[in-house]
């Protein structure tokens, strides 16, 4: 393997090795000897001519300057060219005419023309005619090239037909490298040639102008590296510029250029370019070992068969682009999906890292997504992740970024080139924060260079310059720090999954944005209705409180009445809000309110029919009916007996109206009322006036009778087995009637009002003493000093909840019972789930079923 080794002579400090790259090749002032040229103005008078005119015209180039081309070519010549100048489109067109009589003396000529500065250039060489028709050879060729497999074969198949087309000792295939560097991929050669294949070569071997030439001029031809060239008169036109000869299929080569052919053994070259939409992918080279010439025609062949080999080669390449496209585009609709089927976040692209790596080749992948890294195959250490996404922020936001040497741009990435020395970057938002990152190991690999790549440093007469190489034998070279570099396609590819990205990323955005305006309008009308419930609730209240102090004569019996209203209202907003505000049983409001008033004698309401269900405004009117008849039957009438009873029946209309009669028997004689109270009113206009039903009542000596019609608009059926709310057991609520509280007992209640009646509730129960707290600090205190008997706790208490307060007294072993607004959607911790709930608003009997559990 041959080394580098420092320079010891006193050669220049500093070479400025991009000489080559300044050179005016297109305008070296000479052309090959085998063909002349002529430059004509628009008004077709020469104004260049080469010196090599003698030799094929018989005149010298300064004659013919200034003279009309009608003077020099034959008018059907002369015809011909204007016709072929009428066709040519575009600046960099060329015009092909073969076996054209040029002087008008019978001497055939093979013509090309094309525009060039303020005229045209005529450029003739002798004509060949040659024996097969070089048209149909290079459709046999390319026939036999399509029938290969793979691109490898492809490239295999094109050399052999180059060299069967020109002749040439070798032909190879040139592939540029994105640094400008070329290696021969594919490669035919005559028997005892040494072999180029796999050769490296260095950018500088076919500088950059020589490139842009090859993207213009498609064919080159250098028949014979010894022969003289023929100069251009004159050098410069009167505007002091050097005739422009980038088109020119005779223009004369470089004098580096020639010295390089000749180091390297080869007498004559021709290549044809290899474009991929329309830059130069690589070339189709040829070598000899002696001059040659391709005629014209031959040369025409060959650049045909250039062209269709560069399409048939994209159409190759974009196969396999298509097939990376397509699984990019299924990830693509595997991550909308996704997003459409559930809620997810832009952390869920982790779950599809896998498929990632299918879509990018690739090493390792890693997710760095709001501070989250998520990371599959191999990766640097989730250390080193934080100060790569700190410098990939440097890097443009909306781009792909990548490199596949890592440590030249990131000096820290050294320490882990073995696990990423090539990296990938997506970003994923639109803020330079959150990364896709793939990543390739280093590559260690032996680079294998035609001869040293660097240009030698030569003495001449004029000091010291650039020239070429004048071995080319192999030379090994190896690289340290680089990856497999990052292709076309994988940038591709890498950019719709970017573009995929950033349409999740902004899908979500939309989504979590339109789900909290949602939430946000859910929250005002959640608030406008709470506010216009509490509202009605208060009225209510207030309604129940002014209308009822009539029937009371005592402020016992008052509070009595007050009391059993609002619990009645108070049952059916539990039985609603057990149902999340949704439809509730009637049979059960029934039976929780005949439970709750009457006891023991429940079991003497017997419903019968078809149970329905009342929408919430329903519930609430018909809860209070229920209340106020159920009141008035063991006041005055049936239930006031122990053989009395009371039968409500249940039916529905044929436009779907509920009917609920409702009878009683065996009472005491019934005789109507007197006066007419609140309570009365609440039974013959609620319905009516609520829900625009009908009601009724009629006192029949054997018991009261009323009729109550309830609109459909208010009525649904019910499910075959509709599930109660969690009720007291009626048994259990027999037994504990009798409780008497003893000792001291703890109320926890931040509402002052509440706290004031439930205490004189506890204490008409039995309690010695009520201790009130409204803060968990006050309530631990009154039970590390004063060692409660019993405690109701208030779960609620603003800004805190009593659970801390609950968990030390069952650490004492002291019994209590909690009080809660939030009905049957209170959830308790495991260790507290049978402890008893009271709900509010509540009495003393609900307390009393609560200490007697």
């Amino acid at each position: 393997m041959a080394e580098r080794t420092a320079a010891v002579e006193h050669r220049p400090s500093r070479v400025d090795v991009s000489a080559c790259d300044r050179e005016p090749i297109h305008a070296l002032g000479s052309v090959q000897p085998f063909g002349f040229l002529l430059a004509l103005s628009s008004d077709w008078i020469v104004s260049h001519a080469s010196g090599s005119l003698e030799g094929h015209v018989g005149r010298s180039p300064v004659e013919v300057l200034g003279m009309p081309a009608t003077e020099i070519l034959g008018l059907e010549a002369l015809h011909v060219l204007r016709g072929r100048l009428q066709t040519l489109r575009g600046p960099d067109q060329v015009e092909r005419v073969f076996g054209l009589d040029l002087l008008g003396g019978g001497a055939l000529f093979d013509v090309a023309l094309h525009r060039g500065g303020e005229g045209f250039l005529v450029e003739a060489e002798p004509h060949v005619a040659e024996e097969l028709d070089t048209g149909e050879l290079v459709r046999t060729l390319f026939a036999r090239l399509q029938l290969t497999d793979g691109v490898d074969a492809f490239h295999r198949e094109a050399v052999r037909q180059m060299r069967v087309l020109t002749g040439f000792d070798r032909a190879m295939v040139y592939r540029f490298a994105e640094d400008g560097s070329g290696e021969v991929v594919a490669e035919s050669a005559r028997a005892g040639l040494e072999s180029y294949l796999g050769l490296r070569y260095p950018a500088s071997d076919i500088p950059q102008q020589a490139r842009r030439l090859y993207e213009r001029n498609p064919i080159r031809l250098i028949a014979d590296v010894d022969a003289e060239v023929s100069p251009v008169h004159p050098t410069l036109d009167p505007h002091g510029r050097p005739l422009d000869l980038s088109l020119a299929a005779l223009r004369a080569v470089s004098p580096v250029h020639i010295e390089y052919l000749r180091n390297m053994g080869v007498a004559a070259s021709m290549s044809v370019s290899i474009l991929r939409d329309g830059r130069l992918w690589g070339l189709l080279a040829c070598h000899n070992g002696e001059p040659r010439h391709l005629s014209m025609a031959r040369r025409s062949s060959a650049e045909l068969f250039g062209q269709m080999y560069s399409w048939a080669l994209e159409g190759r390449e974009r196969e396999v682009e298509r097939a990376a496209d397509a699984r990019a585009r299924e990830l693509h609709n595997r991550l909308m999906g996704a997003i459409a089927s559930r809620d997810a976040s832009v952390a869920d692209f982790e779950d599809y890292l896998g498929e990632m790596r299918g879509v990018v080749a690739c090493d390792g992948i890693a997710l760095c997504v709001e501070g989250r890294v998520a990371c599959e195959g191999i990766t640097p250490d989730m250390r080193d992740l934080p100060g790569l996404t700190r410098f990939l922020n440097r890097t443009a936001t909306s781009r792909v970024y990548a490199t596949h040497a890592l440590g030249g741009a990131y000096e820290p990435a050294t320490a882990f080139a073995d696990q990423a020395s090539g990296v990938l970057a997506i970003p994923v938002s639109r803020e330079p924060r959150d990364y896709l990152l793939f990543f390739r190991r280093e590559v260690a690999r032996t680079v294998t260079w035609a001869g040293q790549p660097e240009k030698a440093l030569t003495l001449s007469d004029d000091g010291w310059r650039l020239s070429p190489r004048k071995s080319f034998a192999a030379w090994q070279e190896r690289v340290r720090g680089t990856a497999t570099p990052w292709g076309a396609s994988d940038l591709r590819v890498a950019e719709a999954l970017r573009v995929t990205l950033l349409e999740v990323v902004l899908r979500l955005t939309d989504s979590s944005e339109k789900e909290r305006r949602a939430a946000q309008e859910r929250q005002e009308v959640l608030i406008a209705e709470l506010n216009h419930r509490v509202r009605n609730i208060l009225n209510l209240i207030r309604g129940v409180v002014g209308q009822s102090r009539g029937q009371a004569t005592t402020a016992e019996e008052f509070a009595a009445v007050v009391g059993g209203r609002i619990q009645a209202l108070a049952r059916a907003h539990d039985q609603i809000t057990a149902m999340n505000w949704t439809p509730g049983s009637l049979r059960d409001l029934i039976r929780l309110e005949a439970e709750a008033y009457l006891s023991d004698k429940a079991c003497r309401v017997h419903v019968a029919g078809e149970d329905v269900l009342l929408e919430p405004q329903a519930m609430s009117t018909m809860a209070l009916v229920i209340h106020e008849m159920t009141t008035n039957s063991a006041k005055y009438g049936a239930l006031a007996d122990s053989r009395g009873r009371v039968d409500v029946s249940l039916a529905r209309t044929g436009d779907g109206a509920l009917v609920m009669d409702w009878a009683e028997a065996g009472g005491p004689p019934v005789r109507p009322p007197t006066r007419r109270g609140f309570g009365s009113v609440i039974v013959e206009r609620s319905v009516p006036y609520e829900l625009k039903g009908e009601a009724g009542i009629r006192y029949e000596p054997a018991g009261v009778e009323a009729r109550f019609v309830v609109p459909a608009a208010f009525v649904h059926e019910a499910p075959a087995a509709l599930a109660a709310p969690e009720a007291a057991n009626a048994n259990e609520d027999i037994k504990a009637a009798g409780l008497v509280l003893r000792g001291t007992v703890l109320l926890v209640e931040d509402n002052m009002i509440i706290a004031l009646e439930g205490e004189e509730m506890l204490l008409g129960l039995g309690a010695r003493a009520v201790e009130t707290a409204a803060s968990v600090r006050d309530a631990l205190r009154i039970v590390e000093t004063r060692d409660p008997d019993f405690a109701l706790l208030d779960m609620n208490l603003g800004t805190e909840t009593s659970l801390p307060v609950a968990e030390r007294l069952r650490e004492r072993g002291t019994p209590f019972a909690f009080a809660t607004g939030y009905g049957e959607q209170l959830r308790l911790p495991d260790g507290l789930r049978h402890v008893p709930v009271v709900r509010k608003p509540y009495d003393a009997q609900a307390l009393r079923r609560a200490f007697g559990h």
